[in-house]
């Protein structure tokens, strides 16, 4: 129990990594605020039945303005945001010259624009107060690329090089500011494309080794519990150096 007294804000934490994410905070202690569409209902049991205090906002992170507004609600029920998970995102795979243009401009609002938001309103507050843990879930392709996948890539590649410059703007405090790269996690956005590769024949359990077998050398997937785990080792004191990370779990996808 880590975190107690601690408060993390998620975004994108009613389901899949998010959620992951913060049910590993709450186990260890933490109050947290989650962010997502949907019925929150389900999260909001999963992640209170630890006993902190746990809620729920819905705010649009593509709108600035409704960034600002969740951060107001986050300090008057909580207090205060001592880790800010940004792990809001969306994805669209279409070549380059066909890729719509209002897709694009949704991406970078959501993968790259939330997180410069989320980063600059959490800031102030935990200088303030001398600790704060900052962690973006960027992906392997803020470091490398995949065809079909341009507006992903270059917004994850922006959060990297994002986490870099804030990590060495707090080298000096007790504020960290890291990204974490998973490779393929069984989240509903990887299952339309294991969906789509079973249509064109064969079954889901072959679409999946398929594409497993592409990318990442391991054969398995990587869980929200895994990286909920290394979010807790970030946030703890063993992972106070670590500033300016982008840290690969990825099944040896990158070591290629």
């Amino acid at each position: 129990m880590q975190l107690i007294g601690k408060t993390a804000l998620v975004t994108g934490s009613t389901s899949g990594i998010g959620l992951g994410i913060a049910t590993a905070l709450a186990k260890a202690g933490a109050n947290v605020l989650l962010n997502g569409f949907g019925d929150p209902g389900p999260a909001l049991a999963q992640v209170g039945q630890f006993g902190t205090q746990v809620g729920h906002h819905g705010a649009d992170v593509s709108d600035p303005l409704q960034i600002a507004a969740m951060f107001d609600h986050a300090h008057e029920v909580f207090g205060a945001v001592d880790i800010l998970v940004n792990n809001a995102g969306i994805q669209h795979v279409a070549s380059v010259e066909e890729f719509p243009v209002e897709r694009w401009d949704s991406i970078m609002a959501i993968n790259l624009s939330s997180v410069f938001h989320g980063i600059r309103l959490v800031l102030p507050g935990m200088r303030e107060r001398g600790w704060g843990r900052i962690i973006s879930i960027a992906s392997v392709h803020g470091q490398v690329g995949s065809v079909g996948k341009a507006a992903y890539t270059a917004a994850k590649h922006g959060v990297v090089g994002l986490t870099k410059v804030v990590g060495l703007e707090t080298a000096g405090t007790q504020i960290t500011c890291n990204a974490i790269c998973p490779g393929f996690v069984l989240t509903p956005l990887i299952q339309q494309q294991i969906d789509a590769r079973a249509a064109k024949g064969g079954d889901a359990l072959q679409a999946q080794r398929e594409l497993l077998s592409e990318k990442q050398p391991s054969g398995e997937f990587v869980t929200p519990e895994h990286l909920g785990e290394l979010v807790l080792f970030l946030c703890s004191e063993a992972g106070s150096q670590v500033r300016g990370a982008a840290w690969n779990i990825d099944g040896g996808w990158l070591a290629q």
